[in-house]
């Protein structure tokens, strides 16, 4: 679609008058998705969708209208007729305060080779690997593609090859150990272990669950229960307009120099990401936005608007200004020191329905969920029922985070609203003291 997206915008381009300026924006996936459920393969498809978003300006008016594409229809007189109706718009528009562009071209291609197998082999594999269990999932996997062009002249596009398999395997009840493997280049072996791990938990799970009470306890959260927090702060926490406008949850970091763990350092890094290196607006991601450093709160996404407005300039943010690549940089501890170094405590696998108790003060509330372990000497020894926690920030990511592991966990994002996510996160887990449980 590279070549037809350009072939496009030309077409549109050609419709524009005086100074008008128009920007393009290509949004496309050819995916495979198949449901499992009982370890088998229950619904197999495929989707094949391209969007095309063009924007009309004219000084500081600015109007957009977005259309379904294909690779065959002749569209060039829709085109025109978009671009004219665009016009006819911008004249009844006040002008815009915060538009901002990007003016200097530059131009990009980056296009990934596929490094995993079919649909019909992965599924093969798949089965095979869950032999005997409940496994219930949705693997999506394929080509997903966005491109950018201008009537200044920069052309950018981006593709790439990943999958992405979320899962969860059941026991009886509503007991289960959730779980995924996510990437660019599969690994049979590290499937297979995967698998293999989630077998061991269902053993524990499958005896009766420890019922604990409500205080701080020592915990692990293993790289999906730690992915649940920092998506959490990426509703306002790293944005440029939540700070200024202080509704972020740092905001004592910002009025009170509060800090977080000297060992948090947490980067945006569109270099090693799975999306693109540009955004809606033309403007380049630098290759990585240090965001916390150290503890210390070092910089925010500064989306266009959000630059026109506070006078800075941009850093390739959307307009949400959430993070699409984070990083959390690595500590310490060995995995396979973890059990002992917890000692007795919580393996947490998961948690789920994450919020803001407190926003202001950096306080958040959730529960645990499936495969939270209680450890004793340094074994796990059975499964524990749901618990709901209430803390601070500023408490765990700060002075009661004793370590974070050697090894990362790559994740990609498992949204599929309106089309496959190119959002990623690269983290190790961590090990907490006195994490509080409220009920």
């Amino acid at each position: 679609m590279k070549a037809r997206f350009f072939e496009l915008f030309e077409l549109a381009d050609a419709a524009r008058q005086g100074k008008e300026i128009l920007l393009a924006n290509y949004t496309g996936e050819d995916s495979e998705f198949v449901r499992f459920n009982h370890g088998k393969v229950r619904q197999p498809g495929s989707v094949a969708q391209h969007a095309l978003s063009l924007e009309l300006i004219d000084g500081q008016r600015h109007a957009s209208v977005d259309l379904s594409v294909s690779e065959h229809p002749e569209l060039g007189a829709e085109l025109r007729a978009a671009v004219q109706s665009l016009r006819q718009v911008l004249a009844f528009l006040p002008e815009d305060p915060h538009l901002l562009y990007s003016e200097e071209p530059c131009s990009s291609s980056v296009e990934g080779d596929r490094a995993f197998p079919a649909g019909d082999e992965l599924m093969l594999e798949m089965v095979r690997a869950a032999t005997g269990l409940d496994l219930v999932g949705l693997l999506a996997g394929g080509e997903v593609s966005r491109g950018f062009a201008n009537s200044l002249g920069q052309r950018n596009w981006f593709s790439r090859h990943t999958f992405n398999f979320d899962f969860s395997v059941y026991t009886r009840g509503d007991r289960a150990v959730k779980s995924g493997y996510a990437g660019q280049r599969w690994d049979a072996s590290v499937f297979e272990g995967i698998v293999q791990a989630a077998r061991r938990d269902l053993i524990l799970l499958e005896q009766p669950a420890k019922t604990i009470a409500p205080g701080d306890y020592d915990v692990y959260l293993a790289p999906p229960a730690l992915q649940e927090i920092v998506d959490l702060l990426g509703w306002g926490g790293f944005s440029l307009k939540s700070h200024r406008t202080r509704q972020t949850p740092f905001l004592r970091m910002l009025t009170e120099g509060a800090r977080l763990s000297s060992k948090l350092t947490l980067v945006e890094d569109t270099e090693n990401g799975a999306g693109p290196g540009f955004q809606a607006s033309g403007f380049i991601k630098p290759p990585q936005v240090t965001l916390i450093e150290g503890g210390e709160l070092k910089g925010a996404l500064a989306s266009p608007r959000s630059a026109k407005e506070y006078g800075v300039v941009p850093n390739g943010a959307s307009d949400q200004e959430s993070p699409a690549a984070l990083h959390v940089h690595s500590g310490s501890l060995p995995v396979a020191d973890v059990m002992q170094h917890l000692d007795r405590g919580l393996f947490i696998n998961n948690l789920h329905y994450l919020n803001y108790s407190d926003r202001p003060s950096g306080r958040i509330t959730g529960m645990t969920r499936f495969a939270t372990l209680w450890v004793e000497g340094g074994h796990a020894t059975s499964a524990v029922n749901v618990m709901r926690f209430d803390e601070s920030l500023f408490r765990v990511l700060g002075e009661n985070l004793v370590d974070l592991t050697r090894e990362q966990a790559f994740r990609l994002a498992s949204d599929t609203y309106g089309g496959r996510s190119t959002a990623s996160v690269r983290l190790p887990g961590a090990l907490i003291r006195g994490f509080r449980l409220t009920l």
